[in-house]
Order: C-alpha cells, then structure tokens, then sequence
C-alpha cells in the first residue's frame, strides 16, 4: 500500500513538474512572438573630441555646454564637469575610496549619483558639487537617467527601476526584453525623445527600449567605432550615452577611451 501510494506521489509530482514547465515555455514562447523585431541601426562619426584615458566612464550626461561624467573604480571614482571640445575637466569631486561610482543624472539643481555595490548613491548641488543628501536602494547600482517624471535606474539585469525623483524610493519597474526574450547587462543610459538608450555591458550594442512596455525597438551596432590605430591597451568596454538637446547631438564613449565621439544614426534595410 506504501509503495502504490509513493508511485501514484510520485507521478504527481512529474505531472506538476511538466505542467509548471509547459506553462513558464508557453509564456516565453507568446512574449517572444508578440514581440516586434527591433530595428537596426549603424552609425557615422561626425565628429570627435579628446577623452580623458584616466576616466573610468560609468555615467555621462549633456548640460548646459559641458558634459557631466561619473567615473568608477574605488579610489578613482569621481563627479565630473568637462569640456567636449578640449576634454578638459573644469570641476571635480573625488568620492570617498570604498565607494565604486556608478551612473549619474541631472534633476533640476541636483545632479544624482549611484554607485555600484554598496546600495547607496549620492546627491550634490548642481553648480557647486557639494554633497547634500544621499539615498538607498536594494539592488546593484548601475546607470541612471531621467524622463522628467521619474529617474530611472538599472541594475544590470534586465530590469529597469523608477524612481520617485523626491524621495528616490522605488515607485515602479519593467523588464526589458526583445524578440528573443529578456535583455540582461543594461548599463549606462539616456532618455531621448521618448525612449530611453542602453549600453549593453561587454557588447557593442546599444538597445532603444520603450519605456512603458520594456520592449527593445531598435538596437545601435557601434562595431569598429574606436579604431585599432588608436588604441592604447588599457580601454575598457564601450560605456557612455550623451545626448545634446539643444542641437540633436548624440555622443558615446567608453570607459578609458581616448576619444568621445559624435554619431548620427544609419537605419539597416
């Protein structure tokens, strides 16, 4: 009697087990066939501007002429102010050594900061770099961005965290995902006419996602973007999104890169 009742469990079990994977592929499955194939964009250069090599480029953002640049490392993490024309840092704040600076992002007089693993990111004035306040969030630390409601945080999985831009408690989140499935390692961003731009980490790829759906509607192959013939060595990956609204200028760069380049976009047929 024993043993017909641990056989019967045990087909139970198998036929839960089936059921709970049938049901987990179907879901993929649909999400996957709803999902529109991104569009695919290459790029020109059109213009290039020196880089600091030093700069460990984790958060990049355009204001008011200058770009604004958070780099990483401990002990080499810092808040920038640099001019593009020259690469020339004009403002500096140096974070505290245990801390491993992260994106960052421009709200009215603030300029916010995350920083990678320590679960907390910081505050400063605008203008004068002085810290005024800091914050806390359970996850990793990636990039950071704004759409004039919220900020935006990633955490390098594939979901996208908002933030209340008050508070800075989470208020919501998507998962970002394309004709495949989920997108992981979104990193640096940039919010730009609507949509919001994702470095993929370790890939020359950025994804263009919409917001509402976490859907990736196109993705930008910057292949080749920085030449062997300048290379020194010591760069990293590709990792920085900056965009001028002023003069629809879009920029990227990487982490110890030597150059930061202006690109306009070439849709693939």
């Amino acid at each position: 009697m024993k043993r017909k009742t641990a056989i019967i469990l045990s087909i139970i079990w198998v036929i839960l087990a089936i059921g709970i994977f049938a049901g987990f592929y179907l879901h993929k499955s649909s999400t996957n066939k709803n999902a529109l194939t991104p569009a695919k964009y290459t790029y020109r250069v059109v213009e290039i501007f020196p880089h600091d090599t030093s700069a460990f480029t984790q958060g990049l953002e355009f204001y008011d002429g200058y770009l604004y640049e958070s780099t990483g490392l401990n002990g080499s993490s810092s808040l920038r102010k640099v001019e593009l024309e020259t690469g020339k840092v004009v403002q500096r704040y140096d974070i505290p050594q245990k801390y491993f600076g992260e994106g960052i992002t421009i709200w009215q007089d603030k300029i916010i900061q995350s920083t990678w693993r320590s679960h907390i990111g910081f505050i400063y004035d605008r203008d004068t770099f002085k810290p005024i306040g800091e914050f806390h969030y359970s996850t990793e630390g990636w990039g950071l961005t704004h759409d004039r409601g919220k900020i935006i945080m990633s955490d390098g999985t594939s979901t996208l965290h908002f933030l209340d831009p008050n508070s800075l408690r989470e208020i919501g989140s998507v998962n970002v995902f394309d004709d495949t499935g989920s997108v992981k390692y979104l990193n640096e961003l940039e919010y730009i006419d609507g949509k919001i731009y994702a470095n993929i980490w370790r890939t020359y790829k950025i994804a263009i996602i919409e917001p509402k759906t976490g859907q990736v509607v196109s993705y930008i192959d910057l292949t080749g973007i920085l030449p062997d013939s300048v290379r020194t060595g010591y760069e990293d990956v590709l990792n920085g999104i900056a965009y001028d609204k002023i003069r629809g200028r879009l920029f990227v760069t990487g982490k110890k890169w030597g150059n930061m380049f202006g690109i306009e976009l070439k849709q693939v047929k």
